[in-house]
């Protein structure tokens, strides 16, 4: 049985170490919580994140980070993105050439409007990065739901190794190779399900909500382009796939959060209910600066930037997304 780590005991962190362990892995999560780690251990069950699944006999938890990356073979980076940068500082010196490292959150970094591979690389240059994303619901993924994901690298031959790993019955995993495609899918879609929750939480309908994940899905496409991606990654696994799921679902926490916006819930009301890391409003706000310094045009996360930002209302944001200038739909945007 060989060893791999995840690194965090959030949900996702959570449901894919219980796929690894089913996997026959030794595998060891590493929560920066002490009381924490010995709570699961004891309980084998993260019920904080996670609650109702049990936890294999080789499935545990520690707060010792050299204890967790010693002799494994992936270490799974499972912290949101904005502490990606934080938890590959603390792994300087703790790895060896043979280890790789798969990044499962999906964001940009706030600040610097970085990819979180470029992230990984500043702190760990000589790291074998991995990408994991895709329409993957912890919930389900816990519960041996029939599940698709991708995996991606600059060097293919990691992301198959990873591939190989996480494969199962109920899991199965493809492996793409335009990785700036597959992380900026991850992380803008964030977007466009927080605005699908706003506009739920409006009242809206399903024609609303269609017509903002089709044109979402083309922004997106849009940027993705500018900043080095192929066209055709967007209509995959980690373009359109994980948008289906994020704006449709009540798991989604993007979602949810947008629904409470709608209502006419604060950005800060929306947290403390939410009591879980939104991705979306980060993105939000360092994707509209990405796009602003490149020339996007990104109507949709514009108005979903103003409606947190600027206090613009979001039943005027909608209004003013219906009343813009005439368009034609079919755009170049790299295919």
């Amino acid at each position: 049985m060989k060893k791999v780590c995840v690194l965090g005991t959030g949900s996702w962190g959570t449901a894919l170490a219980l796929s690894l362990a089913k996997n026959n892995f030794d595998v060891l999560m590493w929560s920066r919580r002490e009381e924490r780690a010995e709570s699961i251990n004891k309980n084998r069950e993260n019920t904080e994140y996670l609650p109702g699944a049990v936890f294999p006999d080789n499935l545990n938890v520690t707060s010792d980070l050299d204890e967790a990356v010693k002799d494994s073979k992936i270490v799974v980076i499972a912290v949101p993105s904005q502490a990606v940068r934080g938890m590959c500082a603390k792994l300087k010196g703790k790895l060896t050439p043979d280890q790789i490292i798969v990044n499962v959150a999906k964001g940009l970094e706030k600040g610097t409007g970085k990819r979180l591979s470029e992230v990984c690389a500043e702190e760990l240059p000589e790291s074998k990065y991995v990408m994991l994303s895709g329409p993957s619901h912890a919930e389900e993924v816990a519960k041996d739901l029939p599940t698709t994901i991708v995996v991606s690298s600059e060097n293919i031959e990691y992301a198959q190794i990873v591939q190989d790993a996480f494969m199962s019955p109920a899991l199965r995993v493809y492996t793409n190779s335009d990785l700036i495609g597959v992380e900026l899918g991850g992380a803008l879609k964030n977007i466009i399900a927080f605005g699908a929750g706003i506009c739920d939480g409006l009242g809206y309908g399903d024609n609303t909500k269609a017509a903002l994940m089709t044109r979402g899905i083309t922004e997106i496409s849009r940027l993705g382009v500018a900043m080095g991606a192929k066209a055709i990654t967007f209509t995959g696994l980690s373009g359109i796939g994980d948008l289906i799921v994020t704006c449709t679902s009540m798991h989604s926490r993007n979602r949810r959060a947008g629904i409470l916006i709608g209502e006419g819930y604060s950005v800060e009301e929306t947290l403390e209910k939410v009591k879980m890391v939104v991705e979306g409003i980060t993105a939000t706000e360092v994707a509209h600066d990405v796009a602003e310094k490149l020339n996007i045009d990104m109507p949709i996360t514009n108005a979903i930037y103003a409606v947190v930002h600027d206090g613009l209302e979001p039943y005027e944001g909608i209004k003013g997304l219906m009343t813009r200038n005439k368009k034609n739909e079919v755009e170049h945007i790299g295919l």
